[in-house]
């Protein structure tokens, strides 16, 4: 079996392309890091150091790479059994046109075999989005082909992949987690599902998109910032500040408290998954920097994201919310002159103010009484 893989960042070889290669999966990278993609090319292999109660580095194989610019790119899709992407959302609807255009070629080639596609990006049903914007280059015959041989099968992931060590001279080595989740929509495939150890199938898939939303992403975030704010430089040393646990322990009990609701979770289950998480931002072998998990606030802010996608869960449930507005709020006191999207908030919350951005990119009623919360909430934490 082959698969091609988009994204040979960290992200890319530390988790699910270890995933593939483990299971005795050929992997293509594709990247356009041309110092990443010469080194996988020569040595078809990487180190990946797993950190946890012990730290342990397993060599993967059975790896090779290719530039994503390169029109080799499309013969691939035209061959291969397993597209995956770890590129991060705003790439996404750069690598689909090169998706649509392999897609094609298969169809030219008559290759009606299975190919299943799978986006593993912190987003709600990301392989869904990719699906819509492939679709958007497609001829009609070649939509039709399509959706007869071509799984798009959405799925969340979870596993914790910081930048480089400081000091790592090997482009390819990667530190990871020893925990790592990755959860896919059982009922979207074509064709048999590939045996791939460390990948869960479900046909409720949207409990565990929500669950590591509401959970993991929106208490790492709540964490960054309140760091920021605090002046520490890690989420390490945030988690560890007793202050600022408290705060992300009672957010994700807030949102937890909606999954519980929504989704039939079992309390006792839920709280112990709050802790593993907890336990999770306090290893010390990650030096997962808080500006790299504050970036991109925007698109944190949005509705479907992990910061109001909860707050309204608890407007439908009628239930406490004071610590998730407490991390909107401290959204709007990121500063990072290195992050476009940080600047934009910055320059909107100046000129319009907190009500007027936060309902812009929140989709939250200006007049509503969420919004004045969350405003007291920024005066009180400015």
């Amino acid at each position: 079996m082959k698969a091609l893989h988009f994204g040979a960042g960290n992200i890319g070889r530390g988790f699910i392309g270890k995933l593939l290669a483990d299971a005795g999966i050929h992997v293509t990278f594709a990247d356009v890091n041309e110092t990443v993609v010469n080194a996988l090319i020569e040595r078809q292999s990487y180190p990946v150091k797993i950190v946890g109660e012990d730290v342990v580095v397993e060599e993967v194989s059975n790896v090779t790479a290719v530039n994503s610019t390169s029109s080799d790119i499309i013969d691939l899709i035209a061959a291969v059994d397993l597209v995956t992407t770890a590129v991060g959302p705003t790439v996404l609807k750069i690598v689909s046109k090169s998706i649509a255009q392999g897609i094609e070629k298969r169809a030219q080639n008559g290759n009606g075999s299975p190919l299943n596609i799978i986006a593993c990006e912190n987003m709600v049903r990301g392989t869904s989005q990719l699906k819509a914007m492939v679709f958007e280059h497609l001829t009609d015959e070649a939509k039709a082909f399509a959706e007869a041989s071509i799984g798009f099968v959405d799925s969340a992931v979870d596993r914790i992949v910081p930048p480089a060590e400081e000091g790592e001279t090997d482009p390819l080595a990667v530190t990871v987690e020893t925990f790592s989740e990755w959860i896919v929509d059982q009922t979207q495939f074509v064709g048999d599902i590939p045996a791939i150890p460390g990948m869960e199938c479900t046909d409720n898939l949207m409990a565990f998109v929500e669950r590591k939303l509401f959970t993991l992403n929106t208490g790492h975030l709540i964490t960054a910032y309140l760091g920021v704010l605090a002046g520490h430089e890690t989420i390490k040393d945030s988690i560890e500040d007793a202050a600022i646990r408290a705060d992300v322990t009672a957010a994700m009990r807030e949102s937890g408290e909606v999954l519980i609701r929504r989704y039939g979770f079992d309390a006792d289950a839920h709280a112990a998954y709050i802790q593993k998480i907890l336990g999770r931002f306090a290893n010390p072998y990650l030096r997962d920097e808080v500006d790299r998990v504050g970036r991109q606030p925007i698109r944190k802010l949005s509705p479907q994201d992990r910061l109001i996608k909860p707050l309204n869960g608890t407007l439908e449930y009628g239930l406490p919310n004071g610590h998730l507005l407490k991390g909107i709020a401290a959204a709007f006191l990121y500063k990072n002159d290195d992050d476009p999207q940080a600047v934009e908030l910055q320059a909107m919350f100046v000129e319009k103010g907190f009500k007027k951005t936060l309902a812009h990119y929140s989709e939250l009623n200006i007049d509503s009484e969420i919004v004045t919360l969350a405003h007291e909430a920024y005066l009180a934490l400015k």
